[in-house]
């Protein structure tokens, strides 16, 4: 469901920032903001992928869950803030620093993935 959850808003927050933050912000921020975007669609697919298959473990599949909500929450939401930072009264730049930590949990994301294929192809 996440997934799901994750992709529709993709697709809105794409379509916003490609037509709506045209005239509000930089070329340099609708490019950063895009950024945002892709990963939070790679991620969906991810999630939707693992969702539907076995390689991955049950315990594996909620810890992915988990590390790509936050991850996608903090990397993407600190994007779509500091691209749109000028158009708030919040200083997205004061919380910056979540973006590579919210990449962090991504990347970790991954790398539960890929042990849960590396112990059933071991298990085989």
């Amino acid at each position: 469901m996440l997934g799901t959850i994750l992709g529709l808003l993709s697709v809105i927050l794409g379509a916003f920032g490609a037509h709506g933050l045209k005239d509000l912000v930089s070329p340099e921020s609708i490019v950063s903001y895009e950024t945002g975007v892709k990963y939070q669609m790679y991620h969906a697919f991810l999630l939707l992928i693992v969702g539907g298959q076995g390689f991955v473990s049950q315990k594996g599949k909620t810890v992915m869950f988990y590390l790509i909500l936050v991850g996608t929450i903090l990397f993407s939401g600190s994007i779509y803030g500091l691209a749109t930072n000028n158009l708030s009264a919040f200083d997205f730049k004061s919380i910056a620093f979540v973006t590579p930590l919210g990449g962090l949990f991504l990347i970790v994301s991954w790398g539960v993935m890929l042990t849960n294929i590396l112990k059933q192809k071991h298990n085989n």
